[in-house]
């Protein structure tokens, strides 16, 4: 059956059941590999992508569930590494083996995108349930304050710019 989706900003049609995962549509299908499966079941966050903005987990969601939505995978963040989550992993050093990261930093941005300023509470809150088993979550969590700030001076830098003209 064909699915119209818009995924990572491009229209995009995949044949598949309306019952496949979008997880499997997203990977197999439409070849977006960043996306990762962890347990199958909801439980480890490994599969996160945001469909209309909100984080979500891939490996349950029915494909069928999210035509004509929006569905940003970690590829979709930016294609140059430029979102501020992607830019304070990198710069915060925060994986280990890397497997969970994906699920991590998306579960981070679609945080970020609702609480511009996050507290430690905010982020363990919107966090849990994507786990990781290397245990960096204190660098985790250091790198969504970190990229709270890049996001927030980014927003100054261009207000400032904006005036300037």
């Amino acid at each position: 059956m064909a699915i119209k989706l818009t995924v990572n900003g491009q229209s995009t049609t995949v044949d598949a059941p309306n019952d496949m995962p979008l997880l499997w549509a997203l990977r197999d299908v439409l070849h977006l590999r960043g996306t990762k499966f962890g347990c199958g079941i909801a439980q480890c966050g490994a599969c996160t992508v945001h469909v209309n903005g909100t984080a979500v987990r891939s490996c349950i969601t029915p494909v069928g569930t999210v035509a004509a939505k929006s569905v940003t995978t970690i590829e979709g963040l930016s294609a140059d590494g430029s979102h501020p989550v992607q830019q304070a992993w990198e710069e915060i050093d925060v994986a280990q083996c890397g497997y969970c990261q994906a699920g991590q930093m998306m579960s981070a941005a679609a945080l970020l995108a609702k609480t511009p300023k996050p507290t430690d509470q905010e982020i363990d809150s919107a966090l849990n349930g994507n786990l990781c088993r290397c245990g960096t979550y204190l660098r985790i969590r250091k790198a969504v304050h970190k990229a709270a700030e890049l996001a927030t001076n980014a927003s100054t830098k261009k207000a400032v710019q904006t005036a300037a003209r």
